[in-house]
């Protein structure tokens, strides 16, 4: 089929379809989505039992997501090695992203202990950690582990391929899909052209199918929030207070820094950026999932000016090594718990558990309960409480995805932003055009093109 660009090539239009300079507001996907959070926290909060009941919807939804993660990845990753062209630009990328997502999960960490020591959100409550029932993090975590080191270095490498695809385990597609396009690169475009039109086709068609997908995404945002609402009720907010202050304002300043940090290190307006991928923020935050969202920040990140393989690299890749918002939640909750205990952490203790966290927390993504896991793993190596003791955060843990989701989404960009700077490869002038259509309801438009290698 025929296909038509809009004036700043953001979308591809089909001929029987016209472009709408504005949109009423319902049929924006923003505002559904929106509509959709508000009625699920009315249903979990006025029929708490129909909203429990309503998981299902949302946990359909996600896997509908998942079905087409892994081949959006590894057509992502090959397609963009494939028009870069160049083998050696793919590794300087993944050790530039790297480095930047150690200093800031280190960062984040090191800052939620400092608002800890601030707020001090567990001071006073004396809780004993004998009276808390440890069986229910064990059934939380569904009695798994953090894997240490080598194994989560070992992991990355596929025993097979269609398992990785089958599991949808992103880092070993990712690895799988960089050996496949850095082989189509040295073979060369002569060679490999049969492939890359394949590979080009199946793209269009697996991003058709996300289209569709992203359709029912209001209906997902509905059921995952009516559940949360319904589950734990809106009355865990007062018994968590301060720890969701601190968690939350924690969160809130340190958007603030990831703004700082992208205006001053690549002259990125994060806010125009977050103004255009305003309906996947909010979906991230109604499913409480990142995943929920993987593809299509990726599409939005290529159309605001980065390299498609530079996105389709550092995105999947921070999934697992830039959890910030997970961290700043570990390193809070940890001296929260210490703090409800009666324990006074010298700095030595504190730095130590640092280093414990970022160890810990890189192996957490898709991890049952990986949050206890590794407040768990912390606590034990260093002995700071029972273990049991981690228990107190079980009514907290799910309040805090909202804010886990939100700077670890972020923060992900940012990177993004950042490493294509660092690669001087950042489209400014797409950028400005993409950002000065982002008020245009882009969302019912059209199917969102990877034009950008």
């Amino acid at each position: 089929m025929a296909h038509s660009k809009t004036v700043e090539g953001l979308y591809e239009v089909g001929p029987d379809q016209k472009l709408k300079v504005k949109q009423p507001i319902w049929k924006s996907l923003f505002f559904q989505i929106g509509v959709a959070i508000v009625l699920g926290i009315a249903i979990g909060a006025l029929w708490p039992t129909i909203g429990a009941q309503l998981k299902p919807i949302g946990d359909g939804f996600i896997r509908l997501i998942k079905m087409v993660i892994a081949p959006i990845i590894f057509l992502v990753i090959v397609t963009g090695i494939a028009h870069v062209g160049d083998v050696k630009s793919v590794g300087r990328v993944g050790v530039k992203a790297l480095g930047y997502f150690l200093a800031a999960s280190t960062f984040a960490l090191a800052f939620g202990m400092l608002v800890a020591n601030v707020v001090r959100p567990g001071a006073g409550l004396q809780i004993d950690p004998a009276t808390l029932d440890g069986s229910a993090v064990a059934a939380k975590t569904a009695g798994g582990s953090i894997p240490d080191a080598a194994t989560f270095l070992l992991h990355v490498i596929p025993e097979s391929v269609i398992q990785a695809f089958a599991e949808n385990s992103l880092l070993q597609v990712l690895f799988f899909a960089v050996f496949f396009g850095a082989a189509m690169v040295v073979l060369g475009p002569e060679k490999t052209k049969p492939v890359m039109d394949f590979l080009s086709a199946a793209l269009d068609i697996v991003f058709k199918i996300m289209g569709w997908i992203m359709r029912v995404s209001p209906l997902g945002a509905f059921g995952a929030m009516a559940f949360i609402i319904g589950q734990y009720g809106l009355a865990t907010l007062g018994t968590y207070a301060m720890l969701i202050a601190a968690c939350y304002g924690a969160a809130v300043v340190f958007i603030g820094l990831l703004f700082l940090i992208s205006w001053g290190f690549a002259r990125v307006p994060l806010w125009e950026f977050i103004k255009f991928a305003r309906s996947e923020f909010l979906l991230a935050l109604g499913t409480a999932s990142t995943e929920a969202v993987l593809p299509r920040i990726m599409t939005k990140l290529t159309q605001a000016g980065n390299p498609r393989s530079i996105a389709g690299l550092v995105v999947p890749t921070g999934y697992s090594f830039n959890l910030d918002g997970a961290a700043i939640y570990l390193s809070i909750s940890l001296l929260f718990l210490a703090q409800a205990f009666g324990i006074e952490l010298s700095m030595g203790q504190q730095l130590a558990a640092l280093g414990v966290l970022l160890l810990t927390s890189k192996g957490m993504a898709g991890v049952p309960g990986s949050s206890f896991l590794a407040l768990s793993a912390t606590a034990t190596a260093l002995g700071i409480f029972p273990v049991a003791g981690v228990a107190l955060l079980l009514g907290a843990d799910r309040l805090m995805d909202s804010m886990r989701v939100s700077v670890n989404l972020l923060g992900n960009c940012v990177a993004t932003f950042i490493v294509s700077k660092w690669e001087g490869k950042l489209d400014y002038a797409q950028m400005r055009a993409t950002f000065a259509a982002s008020d245009t309801d882009l969302d019912s438009v059209g199917e969102p093109a990877l034009q950008s290698a």
